[in-house]
């Protein structure tokens, strides 16, 4: 399975300045639990804004610099390198931003774990609007603001029809 992990505004903004715009505690969680022992494929300024690999997960990185390297990690000049690479760990590989190579990713994905945060906010990453005729949501989880997440957020799982 070749699987997006996203989250983004109802205005499909999911950052601004290379990182994070929102502090939502339980999708860190969440995040966590779906990717956890599995590659994860991102692109450089992704990799960069988290600043190392994440733990328990092979970390991808997509680069057109020849000679990057990132301790730790394994670094593909192409989308498709990284894919090949990542297959070769596990046959599930968690795509996790940024914008460009979800836009690259998104034909070649059969399921996306989306947060959607019930909010608008002014950002300059967006994730790449998705076709009704193509996607149905197959599973859907709604939460309510609470101490640690000031935003109304749910869970989605799309899956390509």
């Amino acid at each position: 399975m070749t699987a997006i992990v996203v989250a983004a505004a109802e205005n499909n903004v999911i950052g601004k300045d290379n990182g994070l715009i929102w502090h939502l505690p339980a999708d860190l969680r969440h995040f966590k639990q779906i990717t956890m022992g599995h590659p994860i494929l991102m692109g450089r300024k992704t990799y960069e804004s988290i600043g190392k690999p994440l733990p328990g997960r092979t970390s991808v990185i997509v680069t057109s610099q020849e000679d990057y390297v990132a301790d730790g990690c394994i670094v593909a000049n192409s989308l498709q390198e990284a894919l090949e690479e990542a297959k070769a760990l596990d046959e599930n590989v968690y795509i996790i931003g940024g914008a460009e190579i979800y836009r690259q990713a998104l034909p070649l994905t059969d399921t996306i774990y989306l947060t959607r945060l019930h909010h608008t906010f002014d950002g300059d990453v967006y994730f790449p609007e998705l076709n009704d005729e193509e996607w149905e949501t197959v599973a859907r989880e709604h939460h309510a603001p609470d101490e640690k997440n000031k935003y109304r957020y749910s869970f989605l799982t799309l899956r390509r029809k």
